[in-house]
């Protein structure tokens, strides 16, 4: 990205517009709705997703649901945040592409009851392809928790590289934890079948 893209305003910063609807295979991503309340204080009450995730509380509620959803269904923010849903519009999980303090960061969860069946690699995969499509010249951010090795396989899969490892806050654990910080560079996302 160039330097006077990063040196820009905030309301002066390049955005990829709104968020789209995503198909795959087996999934659909969508612009989250209110009435998904209820699915992800379901997926977020599980300790077992939110100890992996920074800035959840736990416990997690339908209120904490809804306060969220309202700025993210408002149109108002430059993000993506989308609904991972299976073939009968079930929401089971998030992607979330999101500008903050300047940078592109991924995000991502899914309800336990869908783990090791490839869907997160699937929706990740989709949604960083048609946001490079959106912003070629964009890095995108993210990282993971010391402790789950599963979801930094899945990044560096799809290209993305550790840049270091720092001390943030888990809101779910109440306490300091581990994170290793990941970047995926401008061109360099993998895409494969098994993604």
């Amino acid at each position: 990205m160039s330097a006077a893209i990063l040196q820009r305003p905030k309301s002066e910063q390049v955005t990829p517009g709104p968020a789209p609807v995503v198909t795959t295979p087996r999934l659909t991503l969508r612009p989250h709705r209110l009435a998904d309340a209820n699915a992800i204080a379901e997926s977020l009450s599980d300790f077992a997703i939110t100890r992996m995730l920074s800035r959840v509380p736990a416990p997690y509620d339908r209120q904490d649901a809804l306060d969220w959803l309202v700025p993210v269904t408002s149109g108002s923010l430059p993000d993506w945040h989308l609904a991972v849903t299976d073939g009968d519009d079930t929401h089971i999980g998030v992607v979330s592409v999101e500008l903050r303090h300047g940078r592109w960061h991924l995000g991502y969860w899914l309800n336990r009851y869908y783990w090791r069946r490839g869907f997160m690699s699937e929706a990740v995969a989709a949604v960083l392809e048609r946001f490079s499509r959106r912003m070629p010249e964009s890095a995108v951010h993210s990282g993971v928790f010391a402790d789950n090795p599963a979801s930094l396989r899945l990044q560096e899969k799809l290209g993305f590289r550790m840049t270091g490892c720092v001390e943030i806050y888990s809101f779910a654990r109440n306490t300091m934890v581990s994170h290793v910080e990941t970047v995926l560079q401008p061109g360099a996302l993998q895409i494969t079948k098994a993604a």
